[in-house]
């Protein structure tokens, strides 16, 4: 490849990346600075955690009312982490249950590899469970998330005790400028690979250790944001315009809540519905917002998720309990 085509497949990819989550990002940190954040304390620090054979993840465990709380794994969006995805619930989840999140790779401080794919970041969920002792969990996924805790669900059904699917789909390219626009992106990505993974690991390694000790909630959301390379994002995207699960989703057969987000430009609200749809006696509930919900319009979306949760969890506990 020439240097010329090199420069052409960068553009590409960076004009792809921007269209896909540039605005979430942006609005996001319009939110931030103009004082649109929830009156919630700023997350308690994580740990790093070594995944046998696959590397070292961002961790934070937080343990419940007792031993015997049920266990929530939380899986975050595209181009932010565990933390900045959750944290205007993660108080208030751990009052009733276990709650775990981590970064997935390529955010944050997540495993540094050669490539991004979610069957990755579903069997990195699992081992973090093994490393944490956990054998089943209440899986929850928004946006990436979500299709991240499908995925779970599909190659490790046994660690999955239920499923709270959030703001996310079952495919993430429906119509032909969408299939077209996955299509060349992925082309680009190609001969960019090997670079967004070494921008990937570079930017990682300048990284403190951890920045959840800041005492301004606005400020660690910030530094938290800028944690994931942005050379990560069209790499994530293309994994995600291939992810597809409309031809096993319907096999689901742990309880399962879907939450959608009636306002949704990012994930059209549709192409949730459709989700909804595919899942066989799925709890759905809808919220009023858009995308960032869970944090701009936390008031509305809160207590929809909360109850989705619930009925997760309580039906999930009375099937272990029936053996």
């Amino acid at each position: 490849m020439t240097f010329r085509a090199v420069g052409r497949a960068t553009a590409r990819a960076g004009r792809a990346a921007l269209r896909a989550s540039g605005p979430l990002v942006v609005r996001g940190l319009r939110g931030l600075t103009d004082g649109v954040v929830p009156d919630v304390a700023v997350p308690p620090a994580g740990r790093a955690v070594d995944l046998p054979g696959r590397g070292s993840t961002h961790v934070v465990d937080l343990p419940g009312p007792g031993a015997d709380a049920p266990v929530v794994l939380l899986m975050h969006g595209i181009a932010t982490t565990g933390s900045l995805t959750w944290f205007s619930v993660l108080e208030e989840l751990s009052r009733t249950y276990r709650v775990v999140t981590f970064d997935q790779r390529w955010h944050g401080r997540g495993i540094r590899s050669d490539r991004f794919a979610l069957d990755d970041c579903a069997d990195d969920a699992a081992a973090v469970l093994d490393a944490l002792g956990i054998e089943r969990a209440v899986v929850v996924g928004y946006s990436m998330g979500g299709a991240s805790a499908q995925v779970m669900w599909h190659r490790h059904p046994q660690r999955v005790a239920g499923l709270v699917l959030c703001s996310t789909a079952a495919r993430w390219q429906g119509h032909l400028g969408e299939r077209v626009f996955f299509l060349g992106l992925r082309a680009a990505n190609l001969g960019l690979l090997s670079v967004a993974a070494s921008k990937v690991r570079a930017h990682a390694e300048m990284l403190p250790e951890d920045v959840a000790e800041e005492a301004e909630l606005r400020a660690w959301c910030m530094a938290e944001l800028k944690s994931t390379s942005p050379w990560a994002l069209p790499v994530v995207l293309g994994e995600l315009g291939r992810f597809d699960s409309a031809d096993w989703i319907g096999d689901v057969s742990v309880p399962t809540g879907v939450v959608i987000t009636a306002r949704d430009r990012a994930i059209p609200t549709a192409r949730q519905r459709e989700l909804a749809m595919l899942v066989p006696q799925a709890t759905v509930r809808e919220a009023p917002g858009g995308h960032a919900s869970l944090v701009f319009d936390l008031g509305n979306w809160k207590p929809v998720f909360l109850e989705v949760l619930g009925e997760v969890a309580d039906e999930a506990a009375k099937t272990a309990a029936a053996g």
